[in-house]
């Protein structure tokens, strides 16, 4: 029974051979399995993954798990992990490690970052899954990083634009509210005794600006301070115009603290003091009461109070309201969470919101 088992067998295999043509079938090399989306929990884990998966291309999907195009988006970063199993794709919640979120100034949600040994090569800001789909294409098109000429126009770009990004622009180490170098203390220090308004950038929080903006510029060191896009020089010319009264002539006047309070509190109709933005709350009070505003269907804005720490003050004295977030309709304070949530349970919210009571 097992020589004829086996010689039917012998006769399938010649069979099944038949009309086949001459020689061996070629090989069929498995594809690679898909990685699973890894995720990142501390910034320790995020600076080790960078090196870990150096030779990959690394996609980081900045998300939080309240915003509904977050989960969207990474159904489709499960897609295209299973498309290219060459790419490291990760998620990390914005929200849960905010010193990487600021490092790479991620003010909404969903980010991706694209890193290619351990730089980053490319920025792709909200939910358009083509447009990540051709990002992925385009980088792993290449096994090298783009060509510097294209390198260095993209960032001369993102320079341009920062250098304009607000009339008075200062590039210093830290923020206004914490400096941290001397030289950064003392601008910082001139300008306010001057009430010059101005924005900042912190140049620790990123390697290519720091770096780029001296070649830029032509100037070495920092701080630097600019107005209407032009470099007006560092501390000692600053110095230099301060004691001429020049400064004065040719920086911007900020309003008064309380004129300026006036006006952010009648940007909008609706206006909500909190901390983060409508696409990434930074405290659990500001995320409830989003959520609640969000249902009404109301039209309103908002400031983010952790951005400037003089209307995040000032603002409390200016409304008698000790805590945040804020709402304030047509310029009048309603309330904090508490009293929205109030007004919510009794129907009230919307007639407030339209100004109607």
């Amino acid at each position: 029974m097992a020589s004829e088992a086996a010689a039917a067998a012998a006769g399938a295999e010649v069979a099944a051979g038949a009309g086949a043509g001459p020689g061996p079938e070629p090989e069929v090399k498995p594809k690679p399995r898909p990685r699973p989306l890894l995720e990142v929990a501390s910034r320790a884990r995020f600076e080790e993954l960078l090196h870990l998966q150096a030779r990959s291309l690394i996609v980081i999907h900045f998300w939080a798990p309240w915003a509904p195009q977050c989960t969207q988006m990474n159904g489709v970063m499960e897609e295209l992990a299973k498309e290219y199993p060459q790419v490291a794709f990760v998620k990390l919640e914005a929200e849960a490690v905010p010193e990487v979120s600021e490092k790479y100034e991620i003010s909404s949600v969903p980010t991706f970052l694209f890193f290619k040994n351990t730089q980053r090569v490319d920025r792709l800001d909200g939910a358009h899954a083509p447009e990540l789909t051709r990002k992925v294409e385009c980088h792993i098109s290449s096994s090298v990083l783009p060509r510097a000429e294209f390198v260095k126009e993209d960032l001369d770009r993102r320079l341009k634009k920062l250098t304009n990004a607000a009339p008075c622009m200062l590039f210093m180490k830290g923020s206004p509210q914490e400096p941290r170098c001397g030289f950064s203390k003392q601008m910082v220090e001139i300008l306010n005794k001057h009430n010059i308004q101005f924005s900042s950038f912190d140049i620790f929080s990123d390697e290519d600006v720091r770096q780029g903006l001296k070649i830029y510029s032509s100037w070495p060191t920092y701080p630097q301070l600019y107005v209407s896009g032009e470099l007006i020089g560092g501390l000692d010319i600053v110095k230099e115009l301060a004691a001429s009264n020049e400064l004065d002539k040719i920086c911007p006047k900020a309003p008064k603290l309380e004129e300026r309070l006036k006006v952010l509190t009648n940007k909008a109709s609706v206006m909500l003091f909190m901390k983060g933005s409508k696409q990434m709350a930074k405290c659990g009070f500001s995320r409830q009461i989003l959520e609640i505003l969000n249902e009404t269907g109301i039209d309103f804005e908002t400031f983010d109070i952790l951005e400037d720490e003089e209307v995040r003050q000032g603002l409390k004295a200016y409304s008698n309201w000790p805590t945040y977030p804020q709402l304030y309709v047509k310029g009048e304070l309603v309330g904090g969470l508490d009293i929205v949530k109030e007004l919510k349970e009794n129907g009230e919210l919307l007639p407030v919101l339209k100004g109607e009571t």
